[in-house]
């Protein structure tokens, strides 16, 4: 892409954060985002608030709040227009949750249904929470549980039992509003929300940006109910093997893993948790996340498996 120097660009797409900053004044910047996707549940309106949540997850990765937000919408001619009802209600009462405003939107004819929203947010200039700020020392803190991508995949199978879903969804369909409040009140050097990239895709982004190596300590992940077993049983989403095919060469195993607990390093999550990078001595202070790690001088790979 062309690029023209501006000065009130404070993030944009360099370092692949999860959204771009631009300052207003010294003490005000936006925070702009955008995320869709096609359906993962079956529920059309547990579907809508689902994409809402993933959407406004961007600004809180960044530090920010979310303000106002803009419907994006592919739908199929022929398809129910009460399931595009429920659609638009869980996407409306998710955004109202989180104080986010719907200003209008834009929609399209599509034989595929595809929804998510653009959202923008607020952030002071000097609170910005980019993906480039980890550093060496640092604790690394999870604040969600890994495989909403293979609970999905087994849900299309058929094989995934009621009570699995049902936590999975809980956990799309938390708000990543209280992790953020939370972790603004230590000092955070850095932060990326784990979504389509899974938790090592999104880690290594974390790792480049700031020129450090991240150890990830495996023993101390925690899987959503079922994700183990039914990645053991090979239901594991495309994304899954895109991910892992593009982000593997970045990472040095140090031991040796269970072939499910290696492939749920890169489920591609769906309203995933917020990956904190923070000072040793507020580790453990911050609640609502457990540590899963550290971050090192830049070694030769930017991801290390311990």
């Amino acid at each position: 892409m062309p690029r023209w120097a501006d000065e009130n660009v404070l993030v944009g797409f360099d370092t692949a954060d999860d959204g771009g900053v631009y300052k207003l004044t010294a003490e005000l910047a936006l925070v702009q985002t955008v995320d869709f996707f096609t359906p993962i549940v079956d529920d059309p309106y547990t579907y809508g608030a689902i994409a809402a949540a993933n959407a406004l997850s961007d600004v809180y990765a960044m530090g920010g709040r979310p303000i106002s937000a803009l419907t994006i919408l592919a739908w199929p001619p022929k398809q129910d227009p009460r399931d595009l009802e429920e659609i638009l209600k869980g996407g409306a009462e998710k955004m109202h949750e989180a104080g986010c405003t719907i200003l209008g939107g834009h929609s399209v004819a599509d034989d595929e249904i595809k929804f998510g929203y653009a959202v923008t947010g607020t952030v002071h200039p000097a609170r910005i929470l980019a993906n480039s700020g980890a550093r060496p020392g640092d604790a690394l803190v999870f604040t969600k549980r890994i495989g909403t991508g293979v609970v999905s995949t087994a849900l299309k199978r058929g094989i995934a039992r009621e009570a699995d879903v049902a936590a999975s969804i809980a956990s799309m369909l938390t708000l990543n509003r209280a992790a953020c409040e939370e972790m603004l009140r230590y000092e955070v050097h850095g932060c990326t929300d784990v979504t389509g990239f899974g938790l090592i895709g999104h880690a290594r982004e974390m790792a480049l940006a700031s020129q450090v190596t991240l150890e990830i300590a495996v023993d101390r992940l925690q899987f959503l109910p079922g994700a183990v077993e039914y990645a053991r049983a090979g239901a594991v989403p495309g994304g899954l093997h895109n991910n892992r095919e593009f982000a593997s060469c970045a990472v040095e195993v140090q031991r040796e893993l269970p072939p499910e607990i290696e492939a749920l390093l890169y489920d591609p999550q769906t309203s995933g948790g917020l990956l904190i990078s923070l000072a040793e001595s507020d580790a453990a202070k911050i609640t609502g996340g457990y540590r899963i790690g550290r971050v090192l001088p830049r070694a030769e790979k930017a991801i290390r498996i311990v």
